[in-house]
């Protein structure tokens, strides 16, 4: 079973997400703020992060320069995750290291399909 880490503040996203998760065959790890997913990241070795850019603590960006920096972590797919949708966050997402890039509201849809093409070629690489 593959593991996901999911990184959100928000109580009622990150249940629903979880859940949906779960659904779809998923183990899920959750951490509300960037220091622990950052810790989680570290310690579950999940093989991939679903990474909310407003996080208290230590924001997202911050949490993907750290983790794409360690030789242990960065071969992690990260899919940013914010409501921020105008171009220049998509790029800074990418500058930060994040594989890819999601809006809020998340379409379950979408972001599934973006899960499975980064699980896929993480597989294949």
């Amino acid at each position: 079973m593959q593991k996901i880490l999911l990184v959100e503040d928000n109580e009622m996203n990150r249940d629903m997400l979880s859940r949906r998760l779960q659904r779809r065959g998923y183990s899920v790890v959750t951490a509300e703020d960037g220091e622990k997913g950052l810790l989680l990241a570290r310690s579950e070795a999940p093989d991939l992060v679903l990474m909310d850019i407003s996080l208290p603590a230590m924001d997202g960006w911050e949490v993907t320069r750290l983790l794409k920096a360690n030789q242990s972590t960065r071969h992690i797919p990260i899919i940013a995750l914010t409501a921020h949708a105008m171009v220049s966050d998509r790029e800074k997402a990418i500058d930060a290291g994040c594989d890819d890039y999601d809006t809020k509201p998340v379409d379950f849809g979408r972001l599934s399909e973006k899960i499975e093409n980064l699980l896929l070629e993480k597989k294949l690489s």
